[in-house]
């Protein structure tokens, strides 16, 4: 069954990597089972278009529908893409002397058990185990934020240690409330857990009990999506951790955090009868995810790192989806899907391209990094494009999914309208007018001698263009299918 091999082969990888991940070839190693990670999502992908959703296990302790598998499939292929990247990422960090052979041994059993976990979280049907997989998703973590071991990388994994652990204990309160509603109806035992039995009953569960529960599972998850106020430890974790962290963190991490949020909210819109998504929790997500935008966008304009700079902005692109999916209906919740895959895309691509630009400046001080189109026109542009496209220019895909959010905030909210645009504006003028002079500013350094790996990055930036432009068919039907599942 393809489940098991999406979920066996990074497991298995990552005690693959901790016995012999100091090799030489480990880079490789660790990109062929992120390879054969993306095959395996690949194959239960094509099973659940062609036969619809599916359940495993013998009292369904996994389940895949539209929504999961589609984001189990970008999880795998970002995986795969930073894998690729971080071979010479990384090499070079060990050359610098910042990695020893032990740290990389760390690294890349950590990076297999993280897309794991993370791969976990998002199949399976038991929401105790998901808060599980969760934990073990913030505690490899933490281990990879730390990975240069300075005081300023220890200082940011303990902080995102703390503020996460005190995220997921609330949400742990949230799950033991999802549970109490829930024995009333079915029962004693582990399955009164299972996702799909809830859903089978949603309408019958206590709305008083699953209110507060979607309290304590928002702030809890909201915590790991990195939604304000809550978002503290995430510039710290992006400006300290390998860059290879970043991409995923940002790609990957806030994507699995905010699944979490929304099979709650499937829950409790319909304990409440809110199938609209107008209910008590899309306005909650509504108010956090309008607060993350507005406030990581004026906090973008005084960063002078330029990955704590797009930690920022990955606050404000997970608030822009939160407040779609808080809004709800079919088009807010087919735009949040779309600016979740552009984002993930668009986003990881540019801490690639920011990767090796930090690295061949030794700093990332953005008034230290100048003249990129000079010493390395392929990390240049890569960045230059990269931001163009995060900041929502047309032809690029973000464009399309930020313009169907705020036609139909427009439409249904008015009221915010005016917040999410200024908040827009000056999140792309300070971006652009930072990035601008690291790409075109004047430099005395010589151009550098060596090509770096950036296929992944133009990979990326190419898809996001093609979404741009043209959502095939089948894609759009599987968006549709998903927002379905949201109550859209």
């Amino acid at each position: 069954m393809e489940i098991y091999w999406v979920l066996g082969i990074p497991f298995t990888g990552g005690v693959f990597l901790a016995l012999w991940g100091n090799r030489r070839n480990a880079p490789e190693i660790n990109a062929l089972f992120s390879f054969l990670t993306l095959l395996a999502a690949g194959l239960l992908t094509a099973r659940i278009v062609e036969h619809g959703p599916l359940m495993v296990g013998g009292e369904g302790w996994f389940f895949i529908d539209p929504f999961n598998v589609f984001l189990v499939a970008l999880t795998a292929f970002v995986a795969f893409t930073t894998a690729l990247f971080s071979r010479p990422y990384m090499r070079i960090e060990k050359e610098h002397g910042r990695l020893t052979d032990k740290r990389l041994r760390l690294y890349h059993a950590s990076y297999q058990i993280f897309i794991g976990a993370m791969l976990l979280a998002l199949t399976t049907n038991n929401m105790g185990i998901l808060w599980v997989s969760m934990e073990a998703a913030t505690l490899a973590t933490v281990l990879l934020v730390s990975l240069y071991r300075t005081p300023a990388s220890l200082e940011a994994a303990w902080k995102y240690f703390i503020l996460c652990g005190v995220g997921i204990a609330l949400a742990l309160f949230g799950t033991i409330l999802l549970y109490f509603a829930a024995e009333k109806i079915l029962g004693s035992g582990g399955t009164a857990l299972l996702w799909t039995h809830l859903n089978g009953v949603k309408s019958q569960l206590e709305p008083t009990v699953l209110q507060l529960a979607f309290v304590f599972l928002l702030v809890g998850y909201g915590t790991k999506v990195g939604l304000a106020p809550l978002h503290n430890w995430l510039p710290d974790a992006h400006a300290e951790g390998p860059t290879p962290i970043s991409a995923v963190l940002s790609g990957l991490l806030l994507n699995v955090a905010l699944y979490a949020v929304m099979r709650s909210k499937v829950l409790v819109d319909g304990a409440l009868g809110a199938e609209d998504g107008q209910g008590m929790a899309g306005n909650l997500m509504m108010g956090f995810g309008l607060l993350s935008v507005v406030l990581a966008a004026f906090l973008i304009k005084r960063q002078t790192d330029v990955k704590r700079m797009f930690a920022y902005s990955s606050i404000e692109h997970m608030g822009l989806v939160t407040f779609a999916f808080g809004m709800g209906g079919a088009v807010a919740s087919f735009a949040g899907l779309l600016h979740m895959t552009m984002h993930s895309l668009t986003k990881s691509a540019i801490f690639f391209a920011v990767g090796h630009a930090t690295q061949s400046a030794g700093t990332q001080v953005m008034d230290g990094i100048r003249g990129l189109i000079k010493t390395h026109p392929t990390i240049g542009w890569g960045l230059m494009l990269g931001t163009v496209a995060i900041l929502g220019v047309p032809p690029f895909g973000v464009f399309a999914s930020e313009f169907l959010i705020i036609t139909t905030a427009m439409h249904e909210h008015p009221w915010a309208t005016p917040f999410l645009l200024l908040a827009l504006g000056v999140a792309f003028a300070s971006i652009f007018g930072k990035v601008q002079p690291m790409v075109f500013g004047e430099t005395e350094l010589p151009r550098l001698p060596h090509q770096p790996a950036l296929t992944p990055v133009f990979m990326h930036l190419g898809l996001v263009l093609m979404l741009g432009l043209f959502i095939p068919p089948y894609l759009a039907t599987w968006y549709r299918q998903a927002a379905a599942l949201l109550g859209g």
